[in-house]
């Protein structure tokens, strides 16, 4: 099967061959696809300058099974200018969805979703901000979202309650107010508003939650850069 021209994000690269690289690609429309691409002859040097994290391309790719085949690709549009900690968190981005988007499935938003917060970065806005907005987006896109509007009870969350949140039940009221989450920071959660150090603080906490089964045992290397 050959496809039309796509526009796509490259998220992970590593060598194959002396000739090839298996590129781990977010098609727009589309999805995350594995695919082989051969870098040799003259344009080598030019195909490997052109395959960058965060550089928009238009891809035209074939193959009826799980690995795609690259027959051609060129740069789209300028590449966001990323620096410092924006960097770090552009890895972050792409190590993420490279890690928890399923290969070869038709999950159309996650391309739109991607380039929404890649260009958030870019702008310089509250960074961890955007990858608390990220996480828990993508999260309710591969459908381990949270209902945020009410308790396991199915009651509405009250902002000056306090609640616990229990994997398969949802969010508990809680009697202890020095723990757990208060109900005006799951609705800001809700709304996506991580403008109050609380807010973020606990978004943090409940997001790592909700993505370690996803991610299992084996550490983020981007974590890592912020670390260091």
């Amino acid at each position: 099967m050959d496809s039309d021209f796509y526009t796509a994000f490259l998220l992970h690269r590593r060598p194959y061959s002396d000739s090839q690289v298996m590129l781990d690609m977010l098609v727009e429309g589309v999805g995350q696809l594995r695919m082989l691409a051969r870098i040799s002859g003259r344009q080598a040097t030019k195909h490997k300058a052109q395959l960058q994290p965060f550089q928009a391309l238009l891809i035209h790719y074939s193959g009826r099974h799980d690995l795609k085949y690259i027959n051609r690709f060129e740069i789209h549009g300028s590449q966001p200018r990323l620096t410092g900690t924006q960097l770090y968190c552009g890895f972050y981005l792409n190590e993420l969805t490279n890690r928890i988007v399923p290969i070869n499935e038709p999950i159309e938003q996650a391309f739109s979703l991607y380039q929404q917060h890649l260009k958030k970065l870019a702008d310089g806005s509250n960074l961890q901000a955007v990858l608390r907005s990220y996480e828990f987006q993508l999260l309710a896109l591969l459908g381990y979202g949270i209902d945020f509007s009410c308790d396991c009870e199915g009651d509405v969350i009250v902002a000056d309650k306090t609640y616990q949140y229990f994997a398969e039940y949802g969010f508990m009221l809680h009697d202890d107010p020095q723990s757990g989450f208060t109900g005006a920071q799951l609705n800001a959660i809700a709304d996506h508003d991580f403008t109050a150090p609380d807010v973020l603080y606990m978004a943090k906490q409940l997001s790592r939650y909700l993505l370690k089964p996803l991610l299992g045992n084996k550490p983020l290397k981007s974590r890592e850069l912020f670390i260091k």
